[in-house]
C-alpha cells in the first residue's frame, strides 16, 4: 500500500475541516508526531488507528485508501460487472442462482467435491 498516498489524502481532508494536526491526534488519542509521520507517509496506521482518523474526518475508510489500493486486474470480474450492469436485484439473485447451479452439476461431472474448496 501506498503510505504517501493515505496520507496526503488523510492531511486533505483535515485541511479542509481547519483542523491542526495537533487537533485531529487529540481527537483519535494519537500523539501530533505520530499523526505528522502518517501525512508524510512515514508510519503506517493500525486498523483501529485508521477508522478512527476516517471517522473523526466524517470519511469512510475505503476513501482514505482508495487511491492506495490498487485493484487486481481480472478480466473475468470486469465481464460479470458488465454482465450485471442495470440489472435489477432479482436478476441478479437469479443469475447467481444460475451460476451455481451450473458449476454444481459441472463439479458432479468431474466428481469435485465442491465441500473441499
Amino acid at each position: 500500500m501506498e503510505q504517501q498516498t493515505l496520507g496526503q489524502r488523510i492531511r486533505e481532508e483535515r485541511l479542509k475541516l481547519n483542523w491542526t494536526q495537533e487537533q485531529l491526534a487529540e481527537k483519535v488519542y494519537l500523539s501530533t508526531a505520530y499523526i505528522g509521520q502518517i501525512e508524510r507517509g512515514e508510519r503506517s496506521l493500525t486498523l483501529d488507528n485508521l477508522v478512527a482518523v476516517a471517522n473523526q474526518l466524517g470519511v469512510t475508510v475505503d476513501y482514505l485508501l482508495s487511491d492506495s489500493v490498487t485493484p487486481k486486474d481480472d478480466r473475468f470480474n470486469d465481464l460479470w460487472r458488465q454482465l450485471i450492469n442495470n440489472r435489477s436485484e432479482e436478476e441478479k439473485e437469479l443469475a447467481i442462482n444460475m451460476v451455481k447451479l451450473m458449476f454444481g452439476y459441472l463439479d458432479a461431472a468431474s466428481g469435485k467435491d465442491p465441500s473441499c474448496e
